[in-house]
């Protein structure tokens, strides 16, 4: 929940019943329970409102998924284009990094070990 751990909780608890006291606690959870459930209504009421203008403009969630299934299917295929089937240009360009890391390994080994 939000990252916060059971110490944090606690703790978290402790300082609003300090600050505010045992008798305003209720009130305050009570407060924040009805303001939790207005924005839930509200974006409840947005979604519902978008749903309506994309059907009254002729798109509906089958479309919509149909969409972005071919945007994403055009991505795979230029990644596929441009990369290769089997990433051979990830591999050539990793054995060449390897290839520099061992020249400056053994370039720098004396080095190291003089000091």
């Amino acid at each position: 929940m939000f990252g916060i751990g059971g110490g944090e909780l606690v703790f978290i608890l402790f300082v609003v019943l300090m600050l505010f006291g045992s008798d305003k606690v209720p009130e305050i959870a009570r407060t924040m329970g009805k303001a939790m459930a207005q924005l839930k209504n509200a974006t409840n009421d947005i979604k519902s409102e978008i749903q309506k203008g994309a059907e009254s403009n002729g798109l509906d969630t089958r479309s919509l998924t149909d969409i972005t299934g071919n945007i994403n299917a055009e991505i795979n295929n230029a990644k596929t284009n441009l990369l290769g089937d089997s990433n051979s240009l990830l591999g050539d360009t990793a054995t060449e990094i390897n290839q520099v890391k061992e020249d400056i390994d053994s370039i720098s080994g004396p080095v190291k070990r003089q000091m």
